[in-house]
């Protein structure tokens, strides 16, 4: 399996997990990796992605370990369907954001209960000459984790690899600057911490209060 870049920063936001944290939202939840994370930590998760192959692979993979608690999947469209009021105590958005208009955070804001976190792992367009900088710097970096995957799998025995699930995310390039985001989060989400992260990516953190 190839280096993923939103794997890869699965640690840091767990780190903005509240406690204690009952139920929890993970939108374009993909094939569900980050889903059946907080799922093993004892949290109840909704996790919602508009690609019925996504759900389907998400739904085998959580087959393949029976014992292990499981996320309720749901193909939907976030952007279409009206999530509950003050139900989630957790809310993660990872590469997905970009896919659907930015003042969606509001229904995602809506839906978080009080004292709830809203966390969002996204993409944006390099535009400044710090954003060239790091894109420039990020990619010494991506290679080396890309070639240390490669030689980790390499040493894998073979039946490690089977029943791997496969599937092609849709890819969209970002159409907002950081500059962007920021000024659009400060309307929707006053009080988010945005930052940049390599790999192309930035975190903005909400927290609603209560």
């Amino acid at each position: 399996m190839p280096f993923d870049h939103n794997d890869h920063y699965h640690r840091l936001l767990l780190r903005h997990l509240p406690r204690p944290c009952g139920r929890a939202l993970d939108v374009g939840c993909g094939t569900g990796t980050f889903a059946r994370r907080l799922a093993g930590l004892g949290i109840d998760v909704d996790a919602i992605d508009p690609s019925a192959e996504a759900i389907a692979a998400a739904r085998a993979l959580s087959a393949r370990t029976p014992g292990d608690r499981a996320p309720n999947w749901r193909q939907a469209d976030v952007t279409a369907v009206e999530l509950p009021g003050g139900r989630y105590d957790f809310i993660s958005c990872l590469a997905s954001l970009h896919h659907m208009p930015f003042g969606t955070v509001a229904a995602l804001r809506d839906a978080l209960a009080p004292g709830g976190v809203l966390v969002v792992l996204g993409l944006y367009v390099a535009r400044t000459p710090l954003d060239h900088a790091l894109s420039l710097a990020a990619v010494p970096v991506n290679a080396a984790a890309r070639s240390a995957v490669a030689v980790r799998e390499r040493l894998r025995p073979p039946s490690a690899a089977a029943g791997r699930t496969r599937v092609r995310a849709p890819v969209r390039a970002p159409a907002l600057s950081l500059p962007e985001i920021r000024a659009e989060a400060a309307a929707l989400l006053p009080g988010a911490v945005i930052r940049r992260l390599l790999f192309w990516r930035y975190l903005l953190v909400f927290r609603r209060a209560g």
